[in-house]
């Protein structure tokens, strides 16, 4: 297939403003619920020309080299890729790991529409860079990176990737009980949810609830420090997990709270919640499996995983 005949998906993200548009139905009014709250106006108005110019950029590169179709990060559930896309999102961190797992071995690159706002850990190229990188991927002289990630799959065949991480717990902020278990190890616990991080996800969420942690021990006497903490190759064979707030009681434990899951030991998570218990991915909590009694999850690492440019 000649490169003009493949196609390349841009994934593309709304702005604050058109996210309050559609809120309000207005730019005027979302201007006036801002302004009320204190905030400055003309800061989302700069981010939307930004971002819209930066789009308008790397759309015309992109075309100099394949069919381009554009598609907003919202419509990615159901938006079926072919085989030899090549995939573009266009910032931020988000849109990268949002996109990466709804892919299966299709390429993904990552450009940052503004390094000013944003870090771009996942975005290592700007729309400047685009159209010499681009012609690398598609003369296959581009490396990547191999980024390892989590799968949950219940008992009725549904399942959810996850790139950063997954979180199994309440809809709402209630407790969660469930019957947790790994390798030979079993126990009934409550808590406000389990965090299953991937390598990628190991400097997000999950460094967090450890930085939390070690704070509380320390401040009852306990010598641990976050200086020992290190995060996970991306492309590390295992994935790790964290109870959050586990509360030990006559009919709970707490002792199975943190730990390594890999092929051979896959973690398994049996909901002991009438109502409103959920898995969801990387901090999309509007794709979610329903998580309800007598559901089990079986978590572990991924069968496919995906390839940043880098």
């Amino acid at each position: 297939m000649g490169e003009l005949e493949r196609k390349v998906v841009l994934v593309t993200r709304a702005t604050r403003i058109q996210e309050l548009v559609a809120k309000y139905n207005t730019l005027s009014q979302a201007k006036f619920y801002i302004e009320h709250l204190g905030a400055d106006f003309a800061d989302y108005e700069r981010e939307h020309v930004s971002y819209m110019q930066v789009r308008q950029q790397v759309e015309t590169t992109l075309k100099r080299f394949c069919r381009v179709h554009v598609l907003d990060r919202n419509f990615l559930p159901s938006y079926l890729f072919a085989p030899d896309d090549v995939v573009v999102a266009l910032g931020q961190d988000g849109v990268v790991a949002n996109t990466l797992k709804y892919l299966n071995g299709q390429p993904l690159l990552g450009v940052n529409p503004d390094p000013l706002r944003f870090d771009g850990v996942l975005l290592p190229f700007e729309p400047r860079d685009l159209s010499k990188v681009f012609e690398e991927v598609l003369a296959g002289r581009r490396p990547y990176k191999e980024v390892t990630m989590a799968k949950a799959a219940l008992s009725d065949g549904q399942v959810l990737y996850a790139v950063n991480d997954l979180f199994i717990g309440p809809k709402s902020h209630t407790s969660a009980r469930y019957e947790i278990a790994l390798s030979s190890k079993k126990e009934v616990q409550s808590s406000s949810g389990i965090i299953v991080s991937t390598g990628l996800g190991s400097t997000a969420w999950f460094k967090s609830i450890v930085a939390g942690s070690c704070e509380v021990a320390r401040s009852m006497g306990a010598h641990v420090s976050m200086q020992s903490y290190r995060p996970v190759p991306w492309d590390a064979p295992y994935l790790q997990f964290a109870v959050r707030e586990p509360f030990p009681s006559v009919s709970t434990q707490a002792s199975l709270v943190c730990g390594r899951i890999d092929d051979r030991s896959p973690l398994t998570v049996r909901s002991l919640m009438p109502e409103h218990g959920v898995i969801f991915s990387d901090g999309i909590e509007e794709d979610f499996l329903s998580f309800n009694s007598g559901m089990l999850a079986t978590v572990g690492r991924a069968e496919k995983r995906g390839l940043l440019i880098h």
